[in-house]
């Protein structure tokens, strides 16, 4: 099976609201997220994107506008957090954005993985789908989902 990944960066906040230790306070990180897709190496002659899965900086485009830049300088507050959602919408223009899990790693891996397995899905008919999704949220911690 032949991949490729694209690896791109963002920043953003979080609280994880009943955890044992420092993480249930307001916090933020570098987050890293690496897309890896499979899919048929595109074969016509004359196309910008022959001999590729795909074109890195379509991976990129879809990437940002599907997730990252909606992420990116946002807090990823959970839907039942109310105290942290009514602190961030007092405060005018805060980009904030509501997830319907507790935002660990591992949901935001999985609530990344479902946004970009749509938005990827066979994008070009050659079979093009979401492979691998690896979640970074520090350089030694994170959380990779794999397609079944």
């Amino acid at each position: 099976m032949l991949t490729i990944t694209r690896k791109l960066e963002f920043d953003a906040g979080h609280r994880i609201p009943d955890h044992k230790s420092q993480c249930r306070n307001l916090h933020g990180h570098r987050y890293t997220l690496e897309i890896t897709l499979v899919g048929k190496v595109i074969d016509v002659e004359g196309s910008s994107d022959n001999g590729m899965i795909m074109d890195f900086s379509d991976i990129k485009t879809l990437a940002k506008a599907h997730l990252v830049d909606l992420w990116d300088h946002a807090f990823l507050v959970y839907e039942k957090d109310a105290p942290v959602r009514a602190f961030l919408e007092s405060l005018p223009g805060h980009k904030t954005v509501v997830i319907s899990r507790i935002p660990t790693v591992e949901n935001l891996a999985q609530t990344a993985f479902d946004i970009l397995n749509a938005a990827y899905q066979d994008h070009y008919g050659t079979g093009l789908r979401l492979q691998k999704l690896v979640l970074h949220e520090t350089p030694n911690c994170w959380a990779e989902i794999t397609a079944d």
